[in-house]
């Protein structure tokens, strides 16, 4: 069977959440703003990427995000140190990031080499530029918002806010509905929980350790499979018709990238899945645009905590 033909028969069998093409519809009207606004300030949003070693991922991921602020008209500022690097000269790039005017939000990508303690370098952002949304300002925020309005005094973190943006994309309701996040990291499991629950959403999250994991996961309305595990999530966990969101990203020996899901199994049972990779990723990217360009257009520092 030819790889065509193959992909039309899943597809009659679920629907594709396409990642890429919601992204490129969000970062056309983010290009959009960006050139109303840039006519009447003078000024445009800037992104500020920190990359330290030379980690091939990271470098990929780093070049991408740089291609798409350049896409959208929005400035950029690249910075890569040597992996021997010190925590003083990194914290030494991220004082003068901070300062810098131009400069209206700054990423710091991840991992760091161990001589760097991410949370020291993290605690240094200023809230306002923290458009990953990882630092503890911005997390405490997030956390302690109870209602959808008290998300305009924080940044959302980068992939929780567009797994949501793919789930409303095909109309999906979240009131009420049973979500499984399959994983916890304080990256994807644990914001994407909160962020589901102010829109009402019923949340459990399974991991590793939870007992009874696939009849668990198999109650779901949809899954969101986060667990950093090859193919992990299979078509007899999955409840027919549920909307599944695949976020891993895993390389197999044959240097194979898949999902945490095994795809076409579970295209057979849900009603809805995003491939992976190639999902979820763009989306992370678009919605790191976004906070970029929320961020210019707010006055800084950010408005007063939450009560």
């Amino acid at each position: 069977m030819t790889e065509a033909k193959k992909a039309i028969e899943l597809k009659n069998k679920a629907r594709i959440i396409d990642g890429k093409a919601l992204a490129q519809n969000i970062r056309r009207g983010l290009a959009e703003e960006i050139a109303a606004l840039t006519r009447r300030q003078g000024s445009k949003p800037g992104l500020a990427t920190v990359l330290v070693g030379a980690d091939p991922a990271s470098a990929v991921y780093v070049r991408n995000k740089i291609k798409a602020c350049r896409e959208i008209g929005m400035e950029t500022f690249d910075h890569h140190l040597p992996a021997a690097s010190s925590e003083k000269e990194l914290l030494t790039l991220v004082g003068g990031l901070s300062a810098n005017p131009a400069v209206h939000g700054i990423l710091i990508q991840q991992p760091l080499p161990p001589q760097i303690s991410a949370r020291k370098v993290l605690e240094a952002l200023p809230d306002a530029k923290d458009v990953d949304g990882f630092g503890v300002v911005n997390s405490g925020r997030f956390f302690l918002a109870r209602a959808l309005a008290d998300l305009e005094f924080c940044f959302i973190p980068c992939t929780p806010y567009g797994v949501l943006k793919m789930i409303q994309s095909v109309g999906i309701s979240l009131q009420g509905r049973l979500v499984c996040v399959l994983g916890r990291s304080s990256i994807v499991g644990k914001p994407l929980a909160h962020l589901l629950m102010l829109h009402n959403a019923t949340v459990m999250i399974c991991h590793s350790k939870t007992l009874r994991l696939a009849q668990m996961v198999s109650q779901a309305d949809i899954v969101i499979a986060a667990i950093g595990k090859p193919k992990f999530l299979t078509k007899d966990m999955v409840r027919p018709g549920a909307c599944v969101i695949d976020v891993g990203i895993n390389r197999l020996s044959s240097g194979q990238l898949v999902g945490d899901c095994d795809f076409e199994s579970v295209c057979e049972a849900a009603a809805f899945i995003t491939p992976g990779p190639g999902g979820v990723g763009p989306m992370t990217i678009a919605m790191l645009l976004s906070n970029t360009v929320k961020s210019w257009k707010r006055p800084m520092p950010f408005p007063r905590p939450l009560p």
